[in-house]
């Protein structure tokens, strides 16, 4: 993996996450259709990637497959990473996780990273539906191991996967007596613990760290990183990126409306209600009790929001406090369209490309 250089006049890489938010009373082919014009903006702005989130059963997020998207938008963009932030992959066969990343990087080569979690994206019943055993997340390292095996057609002798390829790939290319890829997905590790920070470590793959989920030790986790890494054939030294939520606004009151649905939705998943994203107008209508309203306030702030200026500060506080690499903005907000213009406002504020 390159080390990209910063973007714009940012003392950072920039990059995008989106969950594809689902507003209630907004439909499923809307948010794609905004995705697609999100992801085109952002290969537009010069971020360096746009990740896409795996989630299940939520009315709010509408992405159960983020190499699926992928694959529209590789058609869609020109120059920027795509890929899936990520990929939670107890739920998944490593065979064909390695197959569908295969195909990704033979369609847009060099620009498909695969970020791979462990948690399930969802309720513990949707979640026992996926993975069909409790015991899936203890087996991550090994998942890990086994999709690099397929994806480098690498299993030692004796493995019982040795002579099981994955197509596209370079047994196929080996095979069909022409040059392998020349190009390879980047394999990231993700998560918001210092257990993934170990694992990271270990492999020696770049690590990202979910910042939006709650107050995580993100110092700790990337301490371990750092102090434990291990240089590999991936990556020479530790390439650390933080995600955090972000919504920029010329008036800062906007902003802040905007950031309490994403609030309003994680408090309903507390209180075991769907994951769903109520209109700002709906929220302030909502009469919490004390512990709620502590709640709302609390995952509202965990949101960086204000005015261009001050999301840009909160982002560089972020990155002096953790000595990240790079900085993914989880973009947030009832309305789509204020998710375009946090990444207009940002991309402006840090003198990036305009076309």
């Amino acid at each position: 993996m390159k080390h990209p250089n910063p973007s714009g006049t940012a003392p950072f890489v920039l990059s995008v996450l989106d969950n594809a938010f689902t507003g209630v009373g907004h439909t499923v082919n809307e948010t794609y259709s905004e995705i697609i014009s999100l992801a085109k903006l952002a290969d537009r702005r010069g971020f360096q990637r746009f990740w896409m989130s795996e989630h299940h059963a939520m009315p709010g997020a509408a992405i159960p497959s983020p190499l699926l998207m992928a694959a529209r938008l590789t058609g869609e963009t020109e120059r920027i990473r795509l890929g899936a932030g990520g990929i939670m992959l107890p739920n998944h066969v490593p065979l064909v996780v390695a197959e569908q990343v295969g195909m990704l990087d033979t369609l847009a080569p060099g620009r498909i990273d695969l970020g791979l979690g462990r948690a399930p994206g969802t309720d513990g019943a949707t979640a026992a539906a996926l993975r069909r055993h409790a015991s899936a997340n203890d087996e991550f390292p090994e998942q890990i191991a086994e999709l690099v095996g397929f994806l480098e057609n690498d299993f030692p002798e004796g493995h019982p996967y040795a002579g099981v390829p994955a197509v596209p790939g370079p047994w196929q290319a080996d095979e069909n007596r022409v040059p392998p890829p020349e190009t390879a997905a980047d394999v990231w590790i993700l998560g918001s613990s210092v257990y993934s920070a170990q694992v990271a470590a270990r492999l020696g793959r770049p690590y990202a760290f979910a910042l939006q989920f709650g107050s995580a030790d993100i110092l700790n986790a990337m301490r371990i990183y750092r102090e434990n890494f291990r240089p590999s054939v991936y990556l020479d030294k530790p390439y650390s990126l933080v995600s955090i939520g972000a919504i920029a606004d010329e008036d800062p009151a906007e902003a802040r409306r905007q950031a309490t649905s994403t609030a309003m939705a994680m408090l309903r998943m507390f209180t075991r209600k769907p994951f769903a994203l109520l209109s700002p107008e709906e929220v302030a209508a909502y009469r919490p009790n004390i512990q709620e309203r502590q709640i709302l306030e609390e995952y509202t702030d965990r949101t960086i929001h204000g005015t261009p200026q001050e999301v840009a500060a909160g982002l560089e506080e972020l990155q002096h406090q953790t000595g990240v690499d790079e900085v993914m903005l989880v973009v947030g907000g009832y309305l789509r369209s204020t998710q375009a213009h946090t990444l207009e406002l940002l991309a402006d504020h840090y003198s990036m490309p305009t076309a």
